[in-house]
């Protein structure tokens, strides 16, 4: 299977494409500078893509088999200026539309496509289970990623088999959320948010990519599906388990209004409850590597 994969350059794009390599697919990354992607990156071939010029040049998707939207301006990182959600959003949701636009111009299409989307989908719910037939959310991420699903949804009018992967933080050795979350731990700065209470969904890279590549061989997956560990822990969990993984205590309790302060609007990302449950993977017969945060972590962090 080829697969073209727009966003393929960034943590979880090259984890996908050793996978695919691994199961002797071709994946090829598409970004808007080829010429800066590295020799020794895990590709068969790269392509030019950039959705502001999506009608000049050949176009990428051309031959390919299958397609896997991991592109996206980062959500995490500083506030966001209403120039910043502004970015979020038309890179998901404008960059999925000219996806699907420049497969509808192709005479022969790729048979699916997967949109990376997010459990944000689904908004805070508190201690609410949250299975991939849920209602969406309210707030601006689950809008951002609401309109990105109703945009890779015209899909399926052109004979695709569309995924929604809906993913939670990446736990990775090679930087991402953990290299940050983790930080203040290791100089004994770590604490829980307010109560700890509100749960966070989390999952291993080799297991996000391990989904993705069951969701391109297994044809009857569809739709929505929650990329989430089965072992969700709480804010409390998760501050013990990385306490525990650096050898440091965490006594520390971060008010969220303080949170709220220093990040405006987006400290609502790091309060937020997300109890989502991967059931449409399970059922499906996907099995996860690392269920447990402890696992996770270990081997991540080599302890």
């Amino acid at each position: 299977m080829r697969v073209a994969i727009p966003g393929g350059t960034g943590l979880i794009g090259r984890a996908l494409s050793r996978a695919l390599l691994a199961r002797h697919h071709e994946p090829i990354a598409l970004t808007r500078s080829p010429d800066r992607v590295p020799a020794a990156t895990p590709f068969s071939g790269v392509r030019r893509w950039d959705p502001a010029a999506a009608s000049a040049g050949p176009n990428p998707f051309e031959g390919v088999d299958a397609v896997v939207n991991l592109a996206g301006e980062p959500i995490a990182g500083g506030r966001w200026t209403a120039e910043r959600k502004r970015r979020i959003h038309r890179s998901r949701s404008e960059g999925t539309r000219a996806i699907v636009d420049a497969i509808a111009a192709l005479e022969a299409k790729p048979r699916i496509l997967v949109a990376g989307s997010a459990v944000g989908y689904y908004g805070s719910r508190g201690d609410a289970q949250l299975r991939e037939n849920e209602p969406g959310g309210e707030d601006f991420l689950a809008g951002v990623c609401r309109d990105l699903e109703r945009e890779a949804g015209r899909a399926k009018e052109l004979g695709l088999r569309v995924v929604a992967l809906r993913t939670s933080p990446v736990l990775s050795a090679h930087g991402g959320v953990l290299e940050q979350m983790v930080r203040p731990f290791r100089l004994g700065l770590g604490g829980r948010i307010g109560s700890g209470r509100q749960w966070f969904p989390w999952i291993h890279v080799t297991d996000i990519a391990d989904l993705l590549v069951f969701c391109l061989e297994k044809e009857a997956v569809d739709g929505p599906v929650n990329a989430v560990s089965p072992g969700i822990v709480t804010n409390a969990g998760l501050t013990g388990a990385l306490a525990g993984a650096v050898g440091r205590k965490a006594p520390w309790v971060i008010p969220p209004l303080a949170l709220r302060l220093l990040y405006g609007e987006m400290a609502s990302v790091l309060v937020a409850s997300i109890r989502a449950v991967p059931e449409k993977a399970m059922s499906s017969g996907f099995r996860f590597r690392y269920r447990s945060i402890d696992e996770a972590l270990a081997d991540c962090l080599h302890v």
